[in-house]
């Protein structure tokens, strides 16, 4: 039998209904061990049953690779920023402020779910509208900037990035005049050429008693979780806090230069730690940037 807890999402398979048989497998190994035993018990009972194994067999190559579809689209509805200019706005969420208005040419977004209490600030998606009379297939990359939702909506788009599902500067007027749109969306990889990750001192931090910053042009296809400070000379690190939206905070931070560590971690559960070229200063300023020297492509 084929059963899917609801604690871990994870197929398992039960040969005999006893827990001390079964076998914890990833979609691409559905029940192979089940399907084995059903095998044997179809062909001893009818020829005729062959049938049912195939169709089974069909069912969970299809179920298989739709669990492991990381660059399928996904359907939903998208509205835009009703009172502001063509860009985003600078008072988003994220905390990247007026950069998060700016970034990537003013084609952002807020979110509702893929927010993540933050995580998803600064991940980019691929948009587009489902409507042929007016929407291209390519559609829009936009920046997640900002946390927001309407109607039922998943992404909030600047009037610049929902112009830009458009074909032409007519049907760009036409989407704008219908305000929500059917869309279809799925994560793809951030990319700023010639722009390293890039850190920026909140105008809050207080040197040497108080330190929050968020990083820019986030690259890649993978969510920032955790970040480091840690001190060159003696290598102890700190792990810093997430204070709101992509603001790391941490209060008594280490003295000297600072070496930043980034995690990584993508919908795989790969992580990686990412450890920049450059550090942050010693004598840190708030409002200052600084760039880390690293470009990253995960």
């Amino acid at each position: 039998m084929v059963y899917q807890t609801e604690e871990t999402g994870r197929w398992f398979c039960y040969k005999y209904y006893k827990p001390h048989s079964f076998h914890a497998l990833p979609p691409h190994l559905l029940c192979f061990h089940c399907l084995c035993f059903l095998m044997k018990k179809i062909m001893a009972s009818s020829p005729q049953s062959l049938f049912l194994l195939f169709a089974t067999l069909l069912f969970l190559q299809t179920l298989a690779e739709a669990a492991t579809c990381s660059d399928c689209f996904i359907h939903s509805r998208a509205a835009y920023y009703p009172n502001s200019d063509e860009q985003g706005t600078d008072r988003g969420q994220c905390g990247f402020g007026s950069f998060g208005a700016t970034i990537n040419g003013g084609d952002v977004s807020a979110a509702s779910n893929l927010y993540r209490d933050g995580v998803g600030c600064g991940a980019c998606c691929q948009v587009r509208c489902t409507n042929s009379n007016y929407c291209t297939d390519k559609g829009v990359t936009i920046v997640i900037t900002d946390h927001g939702s309407s109607d039922n909506t998943d992404f909030i788009l600047s009037r610049r990035a929902f112009g830009h599902m458009a074909q032409t500067k007519d049907a760009a007027a036409s989407l704008l005049s219908l305000g929500i749109v059917d869309i279809e969306y799925r994560r793809v990889s951030c990319s700023y050429p010639n722009k390293n990750i890039t850190i920026k001192i909140d105008e809050n931090s207080n040197y040497p008693h108080y330190l929050a910053f968020v990083i820019w042009y986030q690259q890649g296809k993978r969510d920032i979780t955790a970040v480091q400070l840690c001190e060159t000379q003696n290598f102890v690190c700190k792990l810093l806090d997430r204070s709101y939206g992509a603001v790391w905070t941490t209060t008594s931070p280490p003295s000297g230069p600072l070496s930043l560590r980034m995690l990584f971690s993508g919908e795989d559960g790969d992580e990686t730690w990412v450890v920049p070229v450059n550090n942050i200063p010693h004598d840190w300023k708030a409002g200052e940037t600084y760039d880390t020297g690293v470009q990253v492509d995960v």
